[in-house]
């Protein structure tokens, strides 16, 4: 008890305690407190997206083979019916010394089959030539009554039977041929061996004005069917994609007007949405969490040159304004709560009367994050209390700190 004999200490004690007993006492301040107005309000929800060409164009390989270097850069122009790159076949693979020595013997046995079917040839018009001489002799001693007409039909028979032997044997000789160019192609055209431009190259063209917008590979090299080459598109011709909850996408509809902010400029920019997609996707946010979201594209309605710098793929802040009105009775979002009552529903909140807390029972319209529209309950001009405690009670005396 030494420190009695101090006063200072205890007059700092007695000052202490008697600072912490009203701070803490019912007719203190236990929430901001503010009057309801009457303002404008504005109802949107807010959503990242992203810009993008509406007419983009992605320039696939149409068939497999090996493109060449592409000498185009991000950024540069390109007309209709432009030569992008050109595409030549596959080249024939190397011949190892097995499949050599194969090739060359498919290519002797094509010379021998090719040999044979000419001596068949020979042999089957030698056949056709006797069978025409024997009917040109068949033929006057059957007009004269000499041999009977069956003789002469066997002869006519035979002829016809020995030339269609001769056109079989002729056609033999030229699928040997052809076998046999077949087989020296396959032995002549290999990698190792070829040299110089390929014969053939199939250009690739750009299909609409504009700029290139990506190259995904700039070097020659094979590619396969549908690889993807380039993209080219119009920058100035731009749309907004941006990806919504399901549960919000519903609440937006073609028409609904857009504000688009932190894209760069010192203004936001406003445009309108175009359409919403009726299919909607799976998302895994950044906490983990599966989404369902839906692409809505959206229109710029701001003029061209305000917004001229962007370019695709560019970041904004997409605000769609699902309502609006521009008298609306509204009080700060945190002075609302729901009544501790069973038997009571709705919203209430504590509006000062007479440096007393009263609770009031009030219906609420639309909200946002900050503010919330009263609509009955709730008169112009009634300080209401904000972020009330829960010590907070119907008729407790309160000042405003």
């Amino acid at each position: 008890m030494g420190w009695l004999r101090h006063p200072g200490i205890l007059a700092a004690a007695l000052l202490v305690t008697g600072l912490l007993v009203g701070g803490c006492g019912p007719g203190r301040g236990l929430g901001g407190c503010g009057p309801a107005g009457r303002g404008w309000l504005t109802g949107a929800g807010d959503e990242r997206g992203g810009t993008r060409g509406s007419e983009r164009e992605e320039i696939r390989a149409p068939w497999a083979g090996v493109a060449g270097r592409v000498d185009l850069d991000v950024g540069d122009p390109v007309t209709r019916g432009q030569v992008l790159l050109g595409i030549t076949p596959l080249q024939s693979a190397v011949l190892d010394p097995r499949s050599r020595a194969e090739a060359e013997a498919r290519v002797a046995a094509a010379e021998a089959a090719l040999a044979s079917t000419r001596e068949n040839a020979e042999a089957a018009r030698a056949r056709a030539e006797y069978r025409k001489a024997e009917l040109a002799r068949v033929q006057p001693l059957a007009d004269k009554g000499v041999v009977s007409r069956e003789a002469l039909d066997q002869a006519r028979m035979e002829h016809l039977a020995a030339d269609a032997a001769l056109r079989a044997a002729e056609h033999a000789v030229s699928v040997a041929r052809y076998e046999l160019e077949a087989a020296r192609t396959a032995l002549a055209h290999s990698s190792a061996v070829m040299e110089g431009e390929p014969d053939e190259r199939v250009p690739v063209r750009s299909p609409i004005d504009g700029r290139v917008l990506a190259v995904q590979r700039e070097c020659e090299g094979p590619v396969s069917l549908g690889e993807l080459l380039l993209v080219v598109g119009d920058p100035h011709r731009l749309e907004v994609e941006v990806d919504l909850l399901s549960a919000d996408a519903v609440r937006v509809q073609p028409g609904t007007r857009v504000l688009f902010e932190q894209w760069g400029g010192e203004a936001p920019l406003e445009g309108v949405v175009r359409t919403v997609e009726p299919v909607g996707f799976t998302k895994v946010s950044a906490l983990g969490v599966e989404e369902q979201r839906v692409l809505v594209i959206a229109d710029f309605t701001s003029p061209p040159e305000r917004w001229q710098r962007l370019g695709d793929g560019y970041r904004v802040e997409a605000r769609f304004v699902l309502w609006h009105a521009d008298d609306v009775l509204q009080v700060p979002a945190s002075s609302l709560f729901r009544p501790g009552d069973p038997d009571a529903d709705g919203w209430a909140l504590f509006r000062v009367e007479d440096g007393r807390a009263r609770l009031r029972h009030v219906k609420v319209g639309q909200r946002t994050g900050l503010r919330a529209q009263i609509t009955a309950g709730l008169e112009p001009g009634d300080a209401v209390i904000d972020h009330p405690g829960d010590e907070l009670a119907d008729g407790v005396r309160v000042s405003e700190r």
